[in-house]
């Protein structure tokens, strides 16, 4: 069956095993959709319509301020949802963009869709409350970093639990992630390479 990283996700996070029949539903609820290189998932301003799960490829969710600087708030890889869930909740305008970083393949699902999963396919649930478990707790982890830690601190924080986030983005968007300047990031990255 295509799309089987998908089904894996939704076991491990649920903690069950889905049924054929099951996985065919979750299969139709979505569609899937291929994203080029700079090809956008969400423009600031509008409504988020969709929430995506990446099959293949990287996303970035960031912001643009007065003075056109970017602020990377989130990066997704393979295996990981990507959306702005105020937008998509509140179905208010988003302002962030969220683009793909490299040639990428979704399966986007609407809030519509999602909510009829939840309410029929008993791992739907169990796999988002364990969803927004984690995203509390690194919505948490990244406040706490950005207010407390150093930018070295933050860099090596980011080392430790994504270190494939380094090889995948380039170094201009792991700085605007952390939160310093590429000038910045190169002097910590010379410095952790002496240690």
């Amino acid at each position: 069956m295509p799309y089987e990283s998908l089904r894996t996700y939704i076991n491990q996070y649920s903690g069950s095993e889905l049924t054929d029949e099951e996985f065919a539903r979750i299969l139709e609820a979505c569609t899937p959709r291929k994203y080029r290189k700079k090809q956008y998932l969400l423009q600031a301003g509008e409504v988020c319509k969709y929430v995506a799960f990446v099959i293949s490829g990287a996303f970035r969710m960031y912001s643009v301020d007065d003075k056109g600087v970017e602020h990377i708030l989130h990066l997704s890889i393979e295996n990981w949802w990507v959306a702005d869930r105020e937008s998509a909740l509140m179905l208010t305008p988003s302002r962030y963009n969220i683009d793909a970083v490299e040639d990428s393949e979704v399966l986007l699902f609407t809030s519509e869709k999602m909510q009829d999963l939840v309410a029929t396919v008993p791992a739907m649930p169990k796999m988002m409350a364990r969803l927004d478990q984690r995203n509390f707790i690194a919505s948490q982890k990244r406040l706490h970093a950005s207010i407390s830690l150093t930018a070295e601190e933050r860099y090596l924080e980011l080392l430790n639990n994504n270190p494939v986030f380094l090889q995948r983005f380039p170094q201009n968007m792991i700085a605007s992630y952390l939160g310093v300047t590429p000038e910045t990031l190169s002097r910590i990255r010379k410095k952790a390479l002496q240690k």
